[in-house]
């Protein structure tokens, strides 16, 4: 079956290109898809054009709206099982994870349609009996919606529920490394009613089919996620043709612990925080930074812990953590650990691709754990999207501040404590776009998600991420109009 989606029909790639999708365990043949090109980039903006300003799609309520919605999140359990597996296949994440992500989706799917449902709208008072004055909000227009690897499922969810609700047409570019379900998401919403032109999908790599997304002035949006230098080179491009940006760059999240925590319950959390998806997220707690009293006793607990997490296949259930999607990236990783080598910091455990032959086919990487590190190291300042924990230390809570804040990023944080004014405290002065107290990672979609810094421009998530793909309008009418004889001598 072709794998390109545009004005409502399957298609092949317009050059005959193919890319093969491998599974990140053992390197095996998952599907092979079709590579599209610029010319598909084109040809898929110019079916969202025609949908949005010329198609049906124009003439639905919201409420229609939302029964697509809801469809589609009745369609996403229907399909569970098959959307977990193909969600581990492509990504290497285990089993479990998958199904956690395809919830989630839903979970997205049915808050929007609520959403959509809600106007809005508002009357302003104009200070004139006379004057009926409202804001409306309309849908931007043709959006391109970039998404990534870690999260191929769950990131583009986030981008094309809203963009749904609010009306817009849209072209989504998956990541190339993980695009098969996105493809199944794509298919859900087609049988789920959406009209031709609607949602529209090119499987290709970002300098082709991403470039041409961004840069044609037909698209009206583009919503990113993904690394920081490429949100650089699209916020610029976009500049060209003046069209709004949502971009989620990722971080670099401290995840601090006072000594009056709950040991047990933070150490867990501390490992999940690091280790989840081999640290393949962007919200990962990678910079763990701890009270000086509790530091020895804490880090050398957590590294116990470390060395036991099973590696393995995905499918499997005693799978715990899965490996790093390519071999690519963990060359990238390993670098990072040699970085932080030179830089001094001490390592403790991992360090290095796992002696298991089981796992010899696969981009493995073992849980790595750095101690002695400052916040001027580059593995403490640098995104590494990998297994890797840096620890530092601090004496009191104004100094945890100051080091939680000391990145240029300012996506997430964590904070552990038995003292709820001190948590209050430290919660209200780092400079993050979530700030869990005692927790470590969840994430609402009534909630917005997005962060300060480098860490991106706009929101998903909540009624900001509805906002993003919505113009807001001023209809400003007056019900007793009279000459105004300006000029009049």
């Amino acid at each position: 079956m072709p794998t390109l989606f545009l004005d409502g029909r399957w298609t092949s790639a317009s050059a005959g290109g193919t890319r093969e999708v491998v599974n990140p365990y053992d390197r095996s043949l998952v599907r092979t898809v079709d590579e599209g090109e610029e010319t598909d980039a084109h040809s898929a903006v110019r079916a969202a054009r025609r949908a949005f300003d010329h198609g049906q799609w124009r003439g639905w309520t919201a409420r229609r709206r939302a029964r697509l919605l809801r469809r589609v999140a009745e369609l996403l359990q229907r399909d569970r099982a098959e959307i977990a597996r193909l969600e581990t296949l492509d990504t290497g994440k285990t089993l479990v994870e998958g199904g956690i992500d395809v919830d989630d989706v839903t979970g997205v799917f049915e808050y929007y349609a609520a959403q959509a449902e809600s106007d809005p709208g508002r009357l302003v008072d104009a200070g004139n009996p006379a004057v009926r004055s409202r804001v409306l909000y309309e849908p931007v227009g043709v959006c391109a919606l970039i998404a990534p690897w870690n999260y191929p499922l769950l990131q583009m969810s986030w981008k094309v529920a809203p963009a749904l609700a609010a009306g817009n047409t849209m072209v989504l570019k998956p990541s190339e490394l993980t695009p098969l379900t996105t493809v199944k998401l794509v298919e859900l919403v087609a049988e789920a009613g959406a009209p031709p032109g609607v949602v529209n999908l090119v499987l290709g790599s970002g300098t082709t089919v991403g470039a041409a997304l961004v840069d044609s002035p037909e698209v009206d949006l583009v919503s990113f996620t993904g690394g920081l230098d490429t949100g650089r080179a699209i916020m610029s491009a976009a500049a060209r043709t003046v069209k709004k940006v949502a971009l989620e760059l990722g971080g670099k999240n401290p995840n601090i612990v006072f000594a009056d925590a709950d040991f047990e319950a933070a150490v867990d959390y501390a490992l999940l925080a690091v280790f989840f998806h081999a640290g393949q997220v962007c919200s990962a707690g990678t910079r763990l930074v701890v009270e000086e009293s509790v530091h020895e006793r804490f880090v050398a607990e957590l590294v116990a812990r470390a060395e036991r997490i099973r590696l393995g296949n995905g499918l499997d259930p005693d799978t715990e953590s899965g490996p790093l999607v390519s071999a690519e990236h963990r060359e990238k990783v390993e670098s990072y650990v040699d970085i932080g080598v030179a830089e001094g910091a001490r390592l403790l455990t991992g360090g290095r691709r796992p002696d298991d032959p089981a796992l010899a086919q696969g981009f493995f990487y073992l849980p790595t754990v750095f101690d002695g590190c400052r916040s001027d190291m580059r593995v403490v300042q640098e995104e590494t999207f990998g297994p890797i924990l840096s620890v530092e230390r601090f004496p009191d809570a104004e100094s945890a501040v100051r080091i939680g804040n000391d990145t240029t990023y300012g996506l997430a944080a964590g904070v552990w404590t038995g003292d709820a004014r001190k948590a209050e405290y430290v919660a209200r002065g780092l400079r993050h776009g979530t700030v869990w107290i005692n927790d470590f990672g969840p994430y609402l979609p009534q909630a917005e998600w997005g962060g300060f810094k480098r860490s991106g421009v706009g929101r998903e998530l909540g009624r900001a991420g509805l906002a993003e793909y919505q113009e807001a309008k001023h209809i400003y009418e007056n019900t007793a109009v009279e000459p105004q004889r300006w000029f009049a001598r």
